[in-house]
């Protein structure tokens, strides 16, 4: 059981207090019949709750990308400076969501964010081997060599030991990176070892979840089932989508 107004605050819908305006001008039905009570209990998973007409259920978990600009930085709270959480409309701040791993301060673009430890384990674990794809803009153009070096995995000046990776040339002073691990500043330091600095850097993909495919609304998009499946190429288990409760 719980409060109607936290069934409703936890499905993002509003500000509690703007619920609790909702409920008493008579909008929200449960079973049938209108409520004006935000402190009376609801069973989530039997019964019929409404709001001006449309049903609504309840999800635990909730799955979200974002198109993160640069200047902020990848971080649940930050006393000096602004967040992604900052960025989340206000009727999102209230569900409990965390960044799934980070991009740096000065990197856009493919960030996800959720309420699930499990699923954000599952993404940024080596283990799983998703590919993360990434754009940069770099100081001269890689070439045949520097494509080698990924393909072997590089070592970096401080001995970190990088998986084999992906360098595509994608133009003058540019290439697309992709990697199956998530270290810090790992593609601007493994560019750097090549003698390619990094200027500009986005991240394009994770797993087979594109960025160019995902409709944005102030930058934020809550993801489908058919989109989480594609975060894990297809093959999420029965068990996680059933969960995943979209």
């Amino acid at each position: 059981m719980m409060r109607l107004d936290k069934f409703l605050a936890d499905l993002g819908i509003s500000s509690r207090k703007e619920i609790r305006g909702m409920i008493r001008s008579g909008r929200v039905q449960v079973n049938g019949e209108c409520v004006r009570q935000a402190d009376i209990h609801v069973d989530t998973e039997k019964d019929d709750i409404r709001l001006d007409g449309g049903i609504l259920q309840y999800r635990k978990y909730r799955y979200f990308a974002m198109d993160k600009p640069t200047g902020v930085v990848t971080a649940s709270e930050d006393r000096r400076q602004r967040t992604v959480l900052d960025l989340l409309p206000q009727n999102l701040k209230n569900l409990g969501l965390f960044p799934v791993g980070r991009l740096d301060k000065d990197t856009s673009g493919l960030l996800l964010l959720t309420n699930d430890g499990e699923f954000a384990h599952r993404v940024i674990s080596p283990k799983a081997g998703i590919e993360k794809k990434y754009y940069a803009v770099t100081e001269g153009t890689p070439d045949d060599t520097d494509v080698t070096v990924f393909q072997n995995g590089l070592v970096l000046r401080d001995g970190l030991h990088c998986l084999p990776a992906q360098l595509e040339v994608s133009g003058e002073n540019s290439c697309l990176v992709t990697v199956r691990e998530g270290k810090y500043h790992q593609v601007r330091r493994m560019l750097a070892a090549v003698g390619k600095p990094v200027l500009e850097l986005r991240r394009l993909s994770v797993g087979a979840l594109r960025i160019d495919d995902l409709e944005f609304e102030n930058g934020i998009c809550e993801l489908s089932q058919q989109q989480l499946d594609a975060v894990f190429g297809g093959n999420i288990q029965k068990k996680e989508a059933v969960k995943a409760g979209i």
